[in-house]
């Protein structure tokens, strides 16, 4: 990075955009809040450290067979470590039940405790982060035939319920201790392959559950269900679907949470957004990128992630919804993946704040439909990069393609030795 360069580049940058009354400083002001959960199962294909020789199974599945997958909690914290450290701003880093520290021991779902996850608190303490947390539900035993929570066997729903409980209690945990609190989501992959007469039951069931998790109110951590069209295995039916959890969480006051990519490939989750807002104070959103029917691809700068940042700037929202990443892609390096889906949703939401909406929405009250199109067309012209660039200058990271050296000098020294 020329440092020289990209400080000019950035004042002239600057000065155009404050002739459409854009305040350039400002922006990267509150770009600088944005902070984003990282997802720790990016850095080993979602297997975890509950059953090491176990696969992955629950709808969901990771492809590839890139060199480095992290084997140990040393290594993701590693890997996650580095993939901070190349991106500009605070984040979070988002955990799953099953990447506790287990020295070594099988401990069953329905066992786990706060302890399982010190190290994990004392690193982030140690670095300067926050976590958030997830019950895992999948990859398990008891949801081999598809079922958890709305299973029909109460045996088998009170051992979920039981993992879920003990997971929010881990959650308030970590948000008193690194006061902040913590956002714990739950997603469940119930549902069948084929036909299902009892679709009723099964959500009367999931229901139930989900009342008796949220009898206990917490006061450091928030709780959020994560709806899904389909996944592998329930491609005819999915128990939490969106209009459950949407009038679950309405009608129980917990967030829900929007997965980009658990849509139909024709919804746009941008739409969701001030619908939803009317009706609930707050929002999470796991940023992904939705491939024809699979949902976990590399987030990148398209339209889709445009239209999303656009919407929530617009409603002045950024205050109400929580961000983070869900993706995982075995095929190439994982902290690749990790630099690339993290900059692409910074720079969205980049784009977003350096709208000029102050004319925008005078065009649009006036009723002067071609003047906001032809702003709306000119800003994609306008050198937002410039910005970007600067934005990483003043964070002491790398930009553009600088990024592609340090991290393969990572694969070299660190990767290529797993």
């Amino acid at each position: 990075m020329n440092e020289s360069l990209t400080k000019a580049a950035y004042e002239v940058a600057k000065v155009k955009y404050a002739a459409l009354g854009v305040d350039t400083d400002r922006v990267l002001e509150v770009l600088s809040g944005i902070s984003l959960s990282l997802h720790c199962w990016q850095t080993d294909d979602v297997l975890g450290f509950e059953n090491p020789e176990g696969g992955l199974s629950g709808g969901i599945a990771a492809t590839g067979n890139f060199p480095g997958r992290a084997r140990t909690i040393e290594e993701v914290k590693a890997d996650l470590s580095k993939a901070v450290s190349l991106l500009p701003g605070k984040h979070r880093v988002n955990l799953h039940a099953i990447y506790g520290d287990f020295d070594g021991k099988f401990v069953d779902r329905d066992q786990i405790e706060p302890a399982h996850f010190q190290s994990w608190v004392d690193w982030a303490k140690t670095n300067g982060l926050k976590l958030d947390f997830n019950c895992t539900l999948f990859s398990h035993s008891k949801s081999a035939d598809g079922f958890t929570l709305s299973h029909k066997d109460k045996a088998i729903r009170d051992f979920w319920i039981e993992h879920v409980d003990r997971c929010r209690r881990i959650s308030e945990y970590m948000g008193k201790e690194l006061g902040s609190d913590c956002i714990h989501n739950i997603w469940a992959p119930d549902g069948s392959k084929d036909i299902t007469v009892d679709r009723y039951i099964y959500r009367k069931n999931l229901r139930d559950s989900l009342d008796k998790i949220f009898e206990k109110e917490y006061t450091h951590m928030k709780d959020c269900i994560e709806c899904k069209l389909f996944g592998i295995g329930s491609e005819t039916y999915v128990v939490g679907s969106h209009e459950f959890y949407m009038g679950y969480g309405i009608s129980r006051n917990r967030m829900v949470t929007l997965d980009m990519g658990h849509f139909h490939p024709t919804e746009s989750v941008a739409d969701k957004i001030s619908s939803l807002l009317l009706f609930s104070d707050e929002l999470m959103f796991h940023v992904s990128r939705g491939v024809r029917w699979d949902s976990d691809h590399v987030v990148i700068l398209n339209d889709d992630l445009m239209n999303f940042a656009q919407e929530i700037v617009r409603m002045d929202a950024l205050h109400r919804v929580h961000l983070g990443l869900d993706y995982f892609d075995a095929s190439i390096n994982r902290i690749g993946a990790y630099v690339i889906g993290v900059r692409s949703v910074q720079k969205a939401f980049l784009m977003a704040l350096l709208e000029p909406l102050k004319k925008l929405r005078e065009y649009e009250d006036s009723g002067r439909g071609f003047e906001r199109l032809a702003l709306l067309e000119e800003c994609k012209n306008l050198p937002w990069n410039a910005v970007w660039d600067y934005f990483c200058l003043a964070s002491n990271v790398p930009s553009g393609l600088d990024c592609i050296e340090d991290i393969a000098a990572y694969e070299k020294e660190v990767l290529s030795k797993r």
